[in-house]
């Protein structure tokens, strides 16, 4: 049995399923780990969740910002994007299923060895810190809760962890940091308006939430996505797998029993 960590799919179904063919993933036998995402911008996003939730207990699956963002579309809160390409999915006959089965998908999932997440954990969380906060917002988006709070997530504060914080102002602050974070300040302060490379930073101030100074370090190797502008990364017990196959990059999949990495460029529609 095999684990194959794949990062953002959003609907690039098709470079997925040749991703799978070229590992020879066996469903009977592999688990294929999906880092959020798996819809927007790409051309198939009804196909991948379809294909990804016939899956079953095969597939590990992990709440994405576009993810959630498609939750709110479904409700009204946020007009249908034609650039997202997710209008069929909320047409489709199996559309409520796909989607109650979308908001059921935890924001942390976990192996013995590492943990998967979309954006990256909070530099001041342990890990089962770090748990408890994805274990309180996923009993919410499980509940019948879920329209409040899908409705009132959007915001940018607070941007700075502390156990004290309650309600919807903790529910942000732990849904921006599995989902949105990229950028931290030496104090760990979240910076949600740049989303350049790394190496395009002037303000020495921001740093990558993995290079925080007083960051926890945990126990696990943290696998996330989001963040394509990385183009793949590799540190210490952190790794990148977004590597932006929806903007003509490419898919790539880890392979984490033999740490083999496997890629697939975008495919022309």
């Amino acid at each position: 049995m095999a684990n194959y960590i794949v990062g953002d799919i959003q609907g690039c179904f098709d470079e997925l399923q040749a991703l799978l063919k070229k590992v020879a993933f066996s469903v009977d036998h592999d688990t294929l780990w999906l880092a959020g995402d798996l819809v927007a911008r790409g051309p198939k996003s009804l196909e991948t969740l379809r294909f990804v939730k016939s899956l079953g207990g095969s597939a590990e699956v992990i709440l994405g910002n576009h993810d959630l963002h498609l939750l709110a579309v479904s409700l009204g809160i946020h007009p249908v994007k034609a650039k997202d390409k997710t209008a069929n999915i909320l047409t489709a006959p199996d559309s409520e299923e796909l989607l109650t089965w979308l908001r059921q998908q935890p924001l942390l999932a976990e192996h013995d060895e590492f943990v998967m997440c979309h954006a990256g954990i909070s530099p001041q969380w342990d890990l089962d810190t770090a748990r408890d906060a994805a274990r309180e917002v996923e009993a919410i988006l499980q509940s019948d809760d879920w329209r409040w709070l899908i409705a009132n997530m959007y915001a940018d504060q607070p941007n700075l962890w502390d156990s004290s914080l309650t309600g919807l102002a903790r529910y942000r602050y732990i849904i921006n940091a599995y989902t949105r974070m990229r950028f931290c300040d030496v104090q760990g302060h979240l910076d949600m308006a740049c989303k350049l490379p790394p190496s395009q930073i002037t303000n020495e101030q921001l740093m990558p939430w993995f290079l925080v100074p007083n960051r926890v370090q945990l126990e696990k190797t943290v696998l996330f996505g989001h963040w394509a502008a990385l183009e793949g990364y590799q540190g210490q017990k952190v790794v990148g797998l977004d590597t932006g196959c929806v903007w003509g990059g490419c898919l790539t999949m880890l392979r984490w029993d033999d740490q083999r990495y496997f890629t697939q460029t975008a495919l022309n529609d």
